[in-house]
């Protein structure tokens, strides 16, 4: 088998994140026909059942990839309308023309093999019985999202062309493309307000004829549209980002006025939420990222207000907040219900980001303190702490790795919420070294807990139980909770 010999085969299994297996059936290189027969490939972007046609991308050390060109025949998964102009080449609901039934099962059964590769496989028998043996663990039933449609509540939409010199879009990037950008008209992870104000804001600047930043020359106006919308209050806030090179014939006057017409014409759309803030942040760094050099409010406010298990949180344009906010509610239910009996106990809530776990705990617990590297992130938690009446409740700026050396407070609890690559490896002695007899870990990239777990087990924790809970549905990704005890201290 060579780089670059196409071959055809059937999707056996797919693996956590996205990574099809494909044993070779045939090859379109005659000289390679019946040799490379029974090999498997790894091939991304596909469902198990599928029979497709794909070109070996890389091959080393007896591994071997291939890249997906075309679905040959369908899985009997896919037994759904995909429901979207944007699908499959959009790349972001790769489980669309599935049932969410069955993408559940999918993933579960994804994490399931990954974590039992890691630290074994979980007791296939009842609790009680489990708990009986030594090394057995919990693998609990996944929890799907009670919106698997319209349930993103941020998204950044981008401008560029859907071909080179094609005329301007507003949406998402084609999928492994940097440059062509699709527009969006029918997207069905967000609420319909999101594609409303795309086209409203998409067809304002065709008409004043305003340009797009191009990536290469960084020449242009236009960068993205950031929209926000809360699930439970449906209030929105919208954030046009540009650079600060002016359109031509504009002057600044000029540029205001037309924003504010801007402005105009989005409060006339006929939304079913009510949008309290229209921002214009001018971005001029030659990354494409959403960034803030400056920003000035058109309309309302620069923040907007969203409720999760009775909390109240002010969210302004850059903080983080969990973009499936009901889904955010059975991850912190989840969360909740593994601290377990807290009363009178300290706990860390380390790489607590806004602090949205910490105010969902501090009402069962005596005390709760935070650590965030982000400094806008420990502002927003102290100040949404505030808004709650929540006095109980400390957020420290600063590395974990760094930070927990200066706490003078031990904890008897510890909540993990580290980022995609997991806890640093450094930080990690250190965290286990409080002796701490629970330990809950929120991940939001299983792969890294897989890498973790082991570590925390030699460290004399156990594994108790793990559950994963859907925050995106029909795409890849799948937030993982686990319930680790310090050995003899099982609950």
């Amino acid at each position: 088998m060579k780089k670059g010999e196409i071959h055809t085969g059937t999707i056996e299994k797919v693996l956590f994140p996205n990574r099809g297996l494909a044993t070779v059936e045939s090859s379109e290189d005659a000289e390679t026909e019946n040799q490379d027969s029974g090999v498997r490939v790894i091939v991304k972007n596909v469902i198990p059942g599928q029979h497709i046609r794909y070109r070996i991308s890389k091959k080393r050390s007896g591994r071997c990839e291939g890249q997906l060109l075309e679905v040959l025949d369908k899985s009997p998964l896919q037994s759904e309308e995909a429901g979207c102009s944007l699908f499959p080449v959009c790349g972001g609901c790769m489980y669309r023309t599935m049932t969410y039934e069955d993408t559940l099962q999918l993933k579960e059964e994804q994490i399931r093999e990954l974590l039992t590769g890691a630290i074994g496989a979980p007791a296939q028998q009842d609790r009680q019985h489990a708990e009986n043996l030594p090394d057995s663990w919990i693998f609990e039933k996944i929890q799907g999202s009670p919106d698997p449609d319209g349930y993103r509540n941020k998204m950044e939409f981008s401008f560029g062309d859907a071909e080179k010199d094609g005329p301007l879009t507003l949406g998402l990037h084609k999928k492994n493309s940097r440059f062509d950008v699709l527009p969006v008209t029918d997207c069905r992870i967000v609420h319909g307000d999101f594609n409303l104000i795309c086209r409203c804001v998409l067809e304002f600047c065709r008409e004043k004829g305003w340009t797009y930043m191009h990536r290469v020359t960084h020449q242009g106006y236009l960068r993205h549209l950031m929209i926000r919308r809360a699930a439970m209050t449906g209030e929105i806030m919208a954030d046009l980002v540009t650079t600060s090179r002016l359109p031509g014939g504009l002057d600044e006057e000029g540029e205001k006025k037309a924003l504010d017409e801007l402005a105009a014409r989005i409060l006339a759309l006929p939304l079913e939420g009510k949008v309290t803030g229209l921002l214009h942040t001018v971005n001029d760094s030659p990354a494409d990222v959403v960034k803030n050099d400056r920003t000035d409010i058109l309309y309302g406010r620069d923040w907007f207000n969203e409720k999760l298990l009775g909390l109240s949180f002010r969210i302004t344009p850059f903080s983080f907040f969990q973009t499936n906010s009901k889904g955010a509610e059975v991850l912190y239910r989840t969360v909740r219900e593994y601290v377990g009996d807290v009363k009178g106990q300290t706990v860390f809530d380390l790489y607590s980001g806004t602090g949205t776990i910490a105010q969902v705990i501090a009402p069962v617990c005596s005390h709760v303190v935070g650590v965030e590297i982000v400094p806008e992130a420990v502002e927003a938690a102290r100040e949404n702490a505030g808004l709650n009446g929540l006095e109980n409740c400390e957020f420290l700026c600063g590395d974990v790795l760094r930070v927990i050396d200066e706490i003078e407070k031990k904890p008897d609890t510890i909540i993990l919420d580290p980022p995609r690559d997991g806890i640093h490896p450094k930080a990690m002695p250190k965290i286990l070294a409080f002796g701490v007899d629970r330990i809950v870990y929120i991940s939001c990239k299983a792969t890294s807990l897989a890498r973790d777990l082991p570590i925390m087990i030699e460290h004399g924790y156990r594994v108790e139980k793990v559950r994963c809970v859907d925050m995106f549905p029909f795409a890849v990704p799948t937030e993982v909770v686990a319930l680790l005890t310090r050995n003899g201290s099982r609950p």
